[in-house]
């Protein structure tokens, strides 16, 4: 993969969350900045949590990298402002501040300050056209093909068959349409067709559907396989064992107090509301909500088995900004996503408005069917009785941790190894924990590998946090 982006100025790695590119970008630039000074100051895009959390991180995992300072223009005016007036070698930014970006250059009227720039899930340029678009990929391209950008790097997952109509946009950034066409009509009309179909809830109804055309995804690899990399899972993984990839996330400053509040004193009061809990069982699962981002009011409750689990104040919203990012990582790909309380539900389906809840027999069907983009699930629902998950999608995600190590092993097993082979299907299962770092997310992660005991981990982490 370093050899790939060392060759080629402009290129694309395709490969999943937590497989190492964010790494091996890094190790690449680096290299080629030592060998002729090519390659920083970079500029790194990508939804605010990667651009918030993710490559400031990675460079102090590597001796070799932990040299490179990483300025994150993120935030308000001011404070995007001076990240980019500072010097560093790498600047981190969201793609919502491109349009930004590019209007603050024009009007400091200086050339552009990047020698590279890095797009992280470069499925945000799919909406690329030449006459039309979203505005922030036709400010960005003004920029992409500046005189002074010698290196332009794509980083994404695989694309699926499907998903090779939004493929133009990408590669338009890296090769200006040679290999798939000037314009996105050209692209269209030549590997691309319609079909009327009939509808998938009203059988009486049809609507016109984009299809590729017979051979045409053979063509359009073929024609990119220079510019575009991928790394397969199965390449580099025992597939007969699940892939597990930790996704932490940052309580904001807010969130971390009341947590803090809680894990010393029992109680907290969020927006007028006092929060209390009673005894350590309690206040082991007020953390846990916490973590999560919401908290009930109602003292007593311990479990969301109690008919008092209703009210509840809403805290921070990190985990469903990491939840996004591993659904849009997933590219079409159904996703089933564990959740530990019915707070809990209850936001990931308005973030999420076409998931759905596991309720009845039809939710189980539709989820089969492909029909439902991300289901819901309790592990205590979803961890027997349930079949055929595995033809449906290799990817969960714990939006929320459950001390029961029972319970996860029986809800990964629904799509796991075993089952995925059984149906004659030759992938890897993923497995996401979203993290919320320094709280009790980590303990209960930790009994799960070492299988300790619930209370011998909490006083060893009391302990700690203490000392800390």
């Amino acid at each position: 993969m370093i050899e790939h982006i060392q060759e080629h100025r402009r290129c694309a790695l395709w490969s999943f969350m937590g497989s190492g590119k964010t790494a091996t970008t890094l190790t690449a630039g680096d290299a080629i900045e030592l060998a002729d000074g090519d390659f920083y100051p970079a500029l790194a895009l990508g939804p605010l949590r990667v651009a918030r959390k993710v490559w400031s991180e990675e460079t102090q995992k590597w001796e070799h990298t932990q040299a490179i300072d990483v300025s994150k223009v993120i935030g308000d005016v001011g404070a995007r402002h001076d990240a980019f007036n500072r010097d560093a070698q790498i600047y981190s930014m969201n793609y919502e501040n491109v349009q930004w970006l590019v209007e603050t250059l024009k009007e400091r009227k200086r050339g552009l300050p990047f020698k590279s720039i890095i797009c992280d899930e470069s499925r945000k340029l799919k909406a690329f056209r030449l006459k039309q678009g979203g505005a922030m990929t036709r400010a960005l391209a003004e920029i992409a093909w500046h005189k002074n950008i010698r290196h332009f790097i794509e980083l994404t997952g695989t694309p699926s068959p499907n998903g090779l109509k939004d493929l133009w946009g990408q590669l338009w950034f890296l090769d200006r349409g040679q290999r798939l066409g000037l314009t996105y009509d050209a692209f269209e009309q030549r590997w691309f067709a319609y079909k009327r179909v009939k509808d998938a809830v009203h059988a009486h109804k049809t609507h016109i559907q984009t299809v590729i055309q017979p051979g045409a995804d053979a063509e359009i690899h073929a024609l990119v396989r220079d510019l575009c990399m991928a790394v397969r899972a199965k390449d580099w993984f025992d597939i007969r064992e699940p892939i597990y990839i930790p996704v932490r996330v940052d309580l904001p400053p807010a969130a971390r107090k009341h947590y803090r509040e809680m894990e010393r004193d029992f109680f907290t009061r969020i927006e007028g509301h006092e929060i209390e809990a009673f005894a350590a069982a309690a206040k082991s699962q007020k953390l846990l909500q916490i973590a999560n981002g919401a908290a009930y009011l109602d003292p007593d409750v311990e479990s969301d088995d109690d008919p008092r689990a209703r009210a509840f104040k809403v805290v921070h919203d990190a985990k469903i900004e990491a939840l996004q990012s591993i659904v849009e990582e997933a590219e079409g790909m159904p996703v089933l996503v564990v959740y530990n309380f019915k707070s809990d539900l209850a936001r990931l389906l308005k973030a999420f408005p076409e998931g759905r809840a596991l309720k009845t027999e039809k939710d189980e069907d539709d989820f089969k069917a492909g029909l439902v983009p991300q289901l819901f699930v309790h592990p205590k629902s979803a961890g027997h009785g349930i079949d055929g998950f595995q033809y449906a999608t290799n990817i969960i995600a714990f939006f929320g941790e459950n001390w029961d190590m029972e319970l996860r092993q029986q809800v990964i097993e629904r799509i796991g190894p075993a089952r995925q082979m059984q149906a004659g299907i030759d992938r890897e299962v993923r497995v996401y924990d979203i993290i919320a770092e320094d709280t009790i997310d980590e303990d209960v992660l930790l009994r799960h590998e070492s299988k300790k005991s619930v209370q011998d981990l909490l006083m060893d982490a009391a302990k700690r946090r203490r000392e800390e």
